[in-house]
């Protein structure tokens, strides 16, 4: 009889260890399918477009080279684009920029305005203006371009989806480099044959305000993310002069200590190419001469020069990677902004120097872009409100 009752329960436990055991597997598989999917990893790709310097094709060919920035700037792609003048040359490209709302880079050439898809690499459109383009600007919402005449009189103001021509603005100052302020509101258009840079104000697209005199023309220039400070090149100066854009005035001149004014390659200027770290502690400042990139303190006013860095050539621009820790001057060397040292340089699929004055960061997620950085080095502290 006791042997009996054992079995009965050597029977029993077995039954609820098989239970146990089958809703242990069931929950585990249960947990299995219904686990969330690990978010799908942000990657981020520097697109440089060639050629960026003049209409050199040693320096990247006609194109655009995409690095991956999280592999140590390793070649991923190149992408074929529009951008031949009527001898079927590939023309200058003298600027770049994205619109996320249109899904699109733009590349400006000596003559005309492509629009490229991002996701599928195909050119949508490619309009020639008269006057020619220079480096374009695109509004924070993607929707507006501020296109400036090839060292002209004028501005043509364009719709992003189809290039159409929405207002001309003249300004009769050279017109060259253009930059679309981050809150929207202004944009800041700067003539390479003008001491004063133009403020238009984006409601009405018409010149509000000017900024200066600076003692040249202006070259280059760069703003902070509150839109009081501008930072420009002028002719002649190995250094940067600075202006407020809220007075309009004149502020500061500074000029590069220890390295003299020397020949250039390009540009005819001392300095063409000046940026500042997006958290705005540092300019960053081109010097055509000497083959450098010299850094200054900008948490004092005027800055002051730290240090200056080797560059395997002329440097003609400089940008940023959006979290600040690379520097891209238009030689290709990539510069770790901590620790000032050159981490890798630009190469395309066959292990050749990629340079260019043009180019620009884009993030992606599932295969989508959904941030963009910018070609000038712009600042990215906004002010602070005040209670």
């Amino acid at each position: 009889m006791k042997s009996k009752k054992n079995m009965l329960l050597v029977l029993m436990s077995g039954v609820f260890l098989l239970s146990a055991t089958a809703w242990i597997s069931t929950s585990k598989n249960n947990l299995a399918v219904h686990a969330p999917k690990p978010a799908p990893k942000v990657q981020r790709y520097l697109y440089v477009v060639t050629p960026g310097i003049r209409n050199y094709l040693g320096y990247g060919g006609h194109g655009i080279q995409v690095f991956d920035i999280d592999n140590n700037h390793k070649f991923v792609k190149f992408i074929k684009t529009g951008g031949l003048n009527k001898k079927g040359k590939p023309s200058n490209v003298k600027g770049v920029d994205v619109s996320l709302s249109t899904n699109c880079i733009y590349i400006s050439t000596l003559e005309a305005i492509q629009c490229v898809d991002i996701t599928t690499e195909k050119v949508l459109w490619e309009k020639e203006y008269e006057g020619g383009v220079d480096r374009i600007s695109i509004s924070p919402d993607g929707k507006i371009i501020y296109a400036p005449s090839l060292e002209k009189e004028f501005w043509n103001v364009l719709d992003a989806k189809t290039g159409d021509i929405i207002k001309k603005i003249v300004t009769n100052s050279g017109a060259h480099n253009t930059i679309y302020g981050p809150d929207g509101n202004y944009v800041y258009l700067a003539g390479l044959k003008s001491t004063m840079l133009n403020v238009a104000d984006t409601k009405t697209h018409t010149v509000t305000k000017q900024v200066g005199p600076f003692a040249a023309d202006i070259r280059p220039f760069t703003i902070n993310g509150s839109q009081t400070l501008v930072y420009v090149n002028v002719n002649g100066l190995l250094g940067f002069e600075i202006g407020d854009l809220v007075t309009g005035k004149f502020l500061h001149r500074v000029v590069v200590e220890g390295f003299n004014i020397g020949e250039v390659k390009r540009h005819s200027c001392p300095s063409h190419g000046i940026g500042m770290t997006p958290d705005e502690k540092e300019i960053w400042l081109c010097d055509g001469a000497n083959n450098r990139v010299h850094v200054f303190d900008n948490t004092v006013m005027p800055p002051v020069q730290k240090t200056s860095i080797l560059v395997r050539d002329m440097p003609g621009w400089i940008t940023f990677s959006v979290d600040g820790k690379y520097a891209y001057p238009s030689t290709g060397d990539v510069i770790d902004v901590k620790t000032r040292k050159i981490v890798t340089t630009l190469e395309d699929q066959d292990y050749n120097d990629v340079q260019s004055e043009k180019m620009v960061e884009i993030h992606f997620n599932g295969g989508k872009a959904v941030a963009a950085g910018d070609q000038f080095g712009l600042g990215q502290v906004k002010k602070v409100a005040k209670n």
